[in-house]
């Protein structure tokens, strides 16, 4: 079981200026005075980790039952409301981690009925957004920021101690960086300034990286159990945790198998027993193989001229795929 929260205190940043004490409030302490609005997997965790920097949490809204689950789990002693009620409590910091379908009406809803109000700090953690998205916020004189962790979240207690030295992908006005950067600082992590026309691509490239490996993972599991493996993820961690580990530390040159290689005669036996047992997973193997085999042969890991075999048997397994 997770050790409970002990509350800490938030990282200091010298004397506060006019500006500051506009912004946090409180002027003795500088700290914040917050309201989350969504209690999934991240605002849920967050709100809890600025609670436990010292912060003051006064207000969350989340209605579902995962929801309520959550917070009586990591914020027990913030009072649930409604979103506009809960953005009016928020005097200093409002979070907003709701999905980033949604987030452009939450925002543009809030700034319409009034719950938000100049010299209040509007951050949300979507990846795929900058700031735009809270220009209505904006626009009533609230201060816009994107704070986006990037890590993976279960919603539980566990998560907290994996902030320590994550990465936040942060945008803000220049005149915000220095509370940004505290915000980070008491969450454990450190900013990675984003530019607003970059967010698309950084959120891409998380996305890409993380959601889509946990796919290739769990096809992986898949097709060793339809060729008979008992236990696959005892056969798959040594190798991945490895396999990541390399990639990480040597880039391209981490890259290892039948592709890298050019032995064009295993991947064919490959996609052939593929399309016989789990032909949904061809394609995905064709596209990972294709681009594995042009990276190997920027890398200088492939000659081009022992790659035109494999890239031949690729090309004509896509042919056959696409008919």
């Amino acid at each position: 079981m997770s050790a409970p929260l002990r509350p800490r205190p938030a990282a200091q940043f010298g004397p506060a200026t006019p500006r500051d004490r506009a912004v946090t409030g409180a002027a003795h302490s500088r700290l914040l005075t917050v309201g989350v609005i969504g209690a999934g997997r991240v605002g849920a965790v967050l709100g809890a980790a600025l609670a436990a920097a010292g912060h003051r949490v006064v207000a969350v809204a989340g209605d579902s039952g995962a929801s309520r689950a959550r917070l009586a789990l990591l914020l027990p002693d913030a009072p649930r409301s409604p979103v506009d009620s809960v953005a009016r409590a928020a005097t200093d910091l409002l979070l907003i981690a709701v999905p980033d379908d949604a987030l452009a009406a939450v925002v543009a809803d809030l700034a319409g009925r009034g719950a938000l109000h100049p010299g209040q700090v509007v951050a949300h953690t979507s990846g795929a957004h900058g700031l735009a998205v809270l220009a209505p916020a904006t626009a009533v004189g609230a201060r816009p920021l994107a704070l986006h962790p990037a890590m993976t979240f279960t919603g539980t207690p566990d998560d907290l101690p994996r902030l320590a030295g994550i990465s936040y992908g942060v945008t803000a006005p220049s005149d915000l960086r220095p509370l940004a950067a505290r915000l980070v600082a008491d969450l454990g992590g450190v900013p990675e300034w984003v530019a607003e026309a970059d967010r698309p691509l950084y959120h891409a490239a998380l996305a890409h990286g993380a959601n889509h490996l946990v796919t290739l993972v769990n096809e992986a599991t898949d097709r060793l159990r339809d060729a008979g493996v008992a236990r696959p993820e005892k056969v798959l961690a040594p190798l991945l945790r490895a396999a990541l580990e390399n990639a990480l530390r040597l880039g391209d040159d981490a890259l290892t198998g039948p592709v890298s290689r050019g032995d064009a005669g295993t991947v064919e036996r490959h996609l052939a027993r593929l399309a016989a047992t789990a032909p949904e997973s061809v394609p995905a193997y064709l596209a990972l193989a294709r681009r594995t085999a042009d990276r190997a042969i920027a890398a200088g890991r492939l000659r081009p001229v022992d790659a035109q075999s494999l890239l031949g048997v690729l090309a004509e397994s896509s042919r056959e795929v696409a008919a």
